[in-house]
């Protein structure tokens, strides 16, 4: 991972957040797309900007985007973008939506950054490197028992009925300190010390694939209900973890049968 890529992906989140903020508690266009998730003019002028660029510099580079889809490339290294994670947040006027930005190569992710360009919070993460939230380093904090942990979740309409369930068991054991709604600032917050656990089921590469090096260069761990890395075939059932320890606790209680 080179400082220039880095550079380059902050340089991506200025763009994306200069086209969402003059929308931002505005009058906007939206529709429903075909899954029925909204849609925003602010989200598809973040993820053109973000575009226009990296088709400039990185021509060779595939993009995949939640809004414009996929492009091909040739170099193996693919960026994802989701130009707003928490679009119903966005539009409620609520600032803990955020920008994604990913760098994967072949396939897993390299680079990741959450960008919250209303608050000024920037999260970035990069392989073999620490975390920074606003240049200043990032760091998960210590759980001593689930009981200890707070649980965010973006929320229970996410889940299906068998997720829900298992997801329920969990929350149990965190005696029910349960944050819902937040979608990809809640991991900006685990990686900064503020949370504990954040558990998602449903998610799709657009949605996960910026976490990982966040996460992870912030001391934490992020994989899905198996306990596996996160990589572009991953089914989108996420954990992500301030402290290590207690990935088995976790994942004991998302397996059990009540």
């Amino acid at each position: 991972m080179t400082s220039a890529d880095i550079a380059l992906a902050n340089r991506l989140a200025e763009a994306a957040g200069a086209a969402i903020r003059p929308l931002f508690r505005a009058d906007f266009a939206h529709e429903a797309k075909a899954d029925a998730s909204p849609v925003t003019e602010a989200d598809r002028a973040a993820e053109a900007a973000i575009r226009a660029i990296l088709d400039k510099e990185c021509p060779a580079d595939a993009i995949i985007g939640e809004e414009f889809g996929e492009k091909d490339g040739t170099s193996g290294r693919c960026w994802v973008l989701d130009p707003i994670d928490g679009t119903i947040s966005f539009m409620a006027g609520r600032p803990i939506f955020g920008t994604l930005i990913a760098l994967l190569q072949d396939g897993f992710p390299v680079l990741g950054v959450i960008d919250q360009c209303i608050s000024g919070e920037r999260w970035v993460g990069a392989m073999g490197q620490a975390t920074t939230m606003n240049g200043k380093p990032a760091r998960t904090r210590r759980c001593r028992t689930l009981a200890d942990a707070a649980l965010a979740s973006s929320g229970p309409q996410y889940f299906d009925e068998h997720s829900a369930e298992h997801f329920m068991a969990l929350a149990a054991k965190t005696n029910r300190r349960t944050i819902w709604g937040g979608d990809c600032y809640n991991y900006g917050l685990l990686a900064s010390g503020h949370i504990d656990l954040v558990v998602e089921s449903g998610l799709k590469l657009h949605d996960f694939a910026a976490l990982a090096p966040i996460v992870e260069g912030a001391g934490g761990t992020i994989c899905d209900w198996q306990g596996e890395p996160l990589q572009a075939g991953s089914e989108g059932h996420v954990i992500a973890l301030g402290d290590a320890a207690r990935l088995d606790d976790v994942i004991e209680a998302l397996s059990s049968n009540h």
